[in-house]
């Protein structure tokens, strides 16, 4: 019984833990610019996740965060209008990435090293940083003079981006620390909590010889 609840536990309780930190991460102020935990919690989601909460809890998560950091910014920035459908067209790209990384997760396997973990969450925090700032370069929410619809606009997208600001290649900077440190915490909290294969053996019954009677269940000799 003891091994049965620590299954249920670890496939219930491991997603719940994830989920919490990832809300806290997204308090206003907490983390710098770009560092976040999303690209990790992600792609740790579609590694670890059973199937039926991988492809809806990440992502119901982020769109309840979401509405509520839409929210906070349009009463802190009145002046940016950050439910124009620009605005939005260009969060949804946000969901294409998350996507991407759910799909890239679930092509690795709990059991793998960390480092080949680390390395898929770096690979993910790649992909979301290129499609999201596309996005950005492509729905240009806020008009940003510097993204023209030229290859030269796409590039500064991507690597300086608009002034007044810290370029982008400094926001990639953080992407890949975030993306690397945090998912090597959630991976090793994973596999922190997995059930073992001793627990898996524990669990299971010794073959009983023909004609001999089975033992009693060890809580029934207490």
């Amino acid at each position: 019984m003891r091994v049965k609840l620590r299954g249920v536990k670890s496939k219930i309780l491991l997603p719940l833990i994830f989920v919490a930190v990832f809300a806290l991460s997204r308090i206003p102020g907490l983390m710098p610019q770009n560092f976040s935990v999303v690209y990790a919690f992600v792609f740790c989601a579609g590694v670890f996740f059973p199937r039926n909460l991988v492809w809806w809890l990440p992502l119901a998560t982020i769109f309840a965060t979401d509405i509520g950091l839409n929210f906070y910014y349009q009463h802190k920035y009145p002046s940016d209008d950050v439910w124009s459908a620009a605005n939005l067209a260009n969060l949804a790209f946000n969901y294409v990435a998350y996507l991407a990384l759910l799909v890239l997760g679930r092509t690795f396997k709990p059991k793998d090293s960390l480092v080949k973990l680390v390395g898929g969450g770096l690979l993910g925090a790649i992909l979301f940083y290129i499609i999201t700032n596309t996005a950005s370069w492509l729905f240009n929410p806020f008009n940003n003079p510097e993204y023209t619809k030229t290859i030269a606009g796409w590039i500064i997208a991507l690597t300086k981006g608009t002034g007044g600001y810290p370029t982008t290649l400094e926001f990639f900077r953080n992407t890949l620390l975030s993306g690397g440190i945090f998912t090597a915490l959630l991976a090793a909290a994973a596999k922190f909590t997995a059930e073992s294969p001793a627990d898996k053996k524990a669990g299971q019954r010794e073959p009983v010889a023909e004609g001999e009677p089975e033992a009693e269940p060890e809580e029934a000799n207490a």
